[in-house]
């Protein structure tokens, strides 16, 4: 259970709430995200080049790239705990710094995969991305909670959608970046943009939320196995989790194996899967800075958030069922679907107000990069009944399970809209 009393200094307490929508947190929370999306995204931009360039036939670039894919995956699972844990034992700055030259470092080194002799190219690029994914898993969760303790809660949905919505055009620039010159030097831009990055956070300052509970040295932080010790928790933190699945599902199968859809869906002209993730981060970014709004409108996370949902289904059924046979539809598709899942930022903001702020960055981020680790099982399973059920259905199954476990989740989660975040979890 919650405990909704912890003592805390009224000057900390009035630090917290001074930090404007447009205050250095926020900012450098954006553009963080922005790298972060940057380099989460490029493998699945370049996925088919890079593949062709490293020699693959055509059937191993999708088994292979499905393999890749499920390394970062993992990465950002293990990642997420990893972070979670610090951010909450050692403070949201830590993981801010620590995480961005971590996923840095890694991306340069995806930038040599082509150079490499010394162990099987592919191999190679699997572990970079794993590494990649160890560090791209602390960035949102710190950075909106950060941006949640230190914002007002008037201000808090539309803050944490900027977080979002600026950050996610970095898949765009991503897209762009590739096409300017090749992935290879993809590689290398996210890798410097995140160091650069660095010098902006020199100046950022931490939780005052944070601050106070670190002086109270019985209260137990980052404590992850917390969340299965208790009934009514462990409840809140699954709800949590199931709420992002069918973001993902549209992201990591729908966008990411889109040139299979097309292919079975009869389309002439061939699909571009970095196009069709590009086009869908674009709808995502706009839905997730009208989340925001959304939900201040209906003064509820749970509405905007079940709204947005169902306007995901509604396209991704329209993408694989009525018929699409032109590659500009799909791309179109993609757009809508990415709208509909741009609740993102609204679900890790639902995941860090659930819980309180001895547990709260660790809930923040692990909640997501869960989310992003039940993409291994998605794939896995989208790969096994294909040859089954075929390449639509084998989608469509895996997205009826993922919306299913969605919607039972967003409305049955308790309503976070207006809720003080100033408490702690007891053990």
């Amino acid at each position: 259970m919650a405990n909704p009393t912890v003592s805390s200094k009224p000057s900390d307490e009035a630090k917290s709430t001074q930090a404007g929508l447009f205050g250095l947190p926020v900012i450098v929370a954006a553009l963080g995200y922005f790298v972060d999306i940057y380099d989460l995204l490029l493998f699945g931009i370049v996925r088919v080049p890079s593949l062709k360039d490293l020699g693959l036939a055509p059937d191993q670039i999708s088994s292979v790239g499905a393999s890749i894919i499920n390394w970062q995956m993992g990465g950002l699972l293990l990642g997420g705990i990893l972070w979670g844990v610090i951010g909450d034992k050692r403070g949201r700055l830590s993981v801010l710094f620590g995480s961005i030259i971590t996923y840095s470092i890694a991306n340069i080194a995806c930038g040599f995969v082509k150079n490499i002799t010394f162990m099987d190219p592919t191999m190679y690029y699997a572990l970079m991305r794993f590494i990649a994914g160890i560090g791209l898993a602390g960035e949102l969760g710190a950075g909106i909670t950060l941006v949640s303790e230190v914002l007002p809660k008037e201000k808090r949905a539309i803050g944490t959608s900027l977080v979002a919505g600026i950050g996610l055009f970095g898949a765009v620039v991503a897209y762009f970046t590739v096409k300017l010159f090749d992935w290879q030097m993809a590689f290398f831009v996210g890798g410097g943009l995140g160091f650069g990055l660095l010098l902006l956070r020199v100046g950022v300052v931490e939780s005052g939320m944070f601050k106070d509970v670190s002086d109270q040295k019985h209260v137990s932080r980052g404590n992850f196995l917390s969340f299965f010790t208790n009934a009514d928790r462990l409840s809140r933190y699954l709800k949590c989790i199931g709420i992002g699945l069918p973001t993902w599902f549209v992201i990591g199968i729908l966008a990411t194996f889109s040139n299979e859809f097309g292919k079975a869906l009869g389309i002439a002209e061939e699909i571009q899967p970095g196009l069709a993730i590009m086009w869908c981060y674009v709808g995502l970014a706009v839905g997730d800075l009208a989340s925001g709004f959304i939900s201040q409108s209906f003064s509820s996370r749970k509405k905007a958030v079940a709204l947005l949902m169902a306007v995901a289904l509604v396209f991704g059924l329209v993408y694989l069922y009525l018929g699409v046979k032109s590659a500009t539809v799909l791309y179109s598709l993609c757009l809508a679907m990415g709208f509909g899942i741009g609740y993102w930022a609204m679900f890790v903001t639902i995941g860090a107000e659930q819980f309180g702020t001895n547990i709260r960055a660790t809930a923040a981020t692990t909640i997501p990069n869960m989310v992003r680790g039940l993409v291994i099982p998605m794939t896995i399973g989208y790969q096994a009944l294909k040859p089954s059920l075929d390449i639509i259905n084998a989608g469509a199954v895996i997205g009826l399970i993922s919306f299913l476990l969605g919607f039972y989740s967003i409305l049955s989660i308790p309503e976070t809209h207006g809720k003080d975040l100033n408490y702690l979890e007891e053990s």
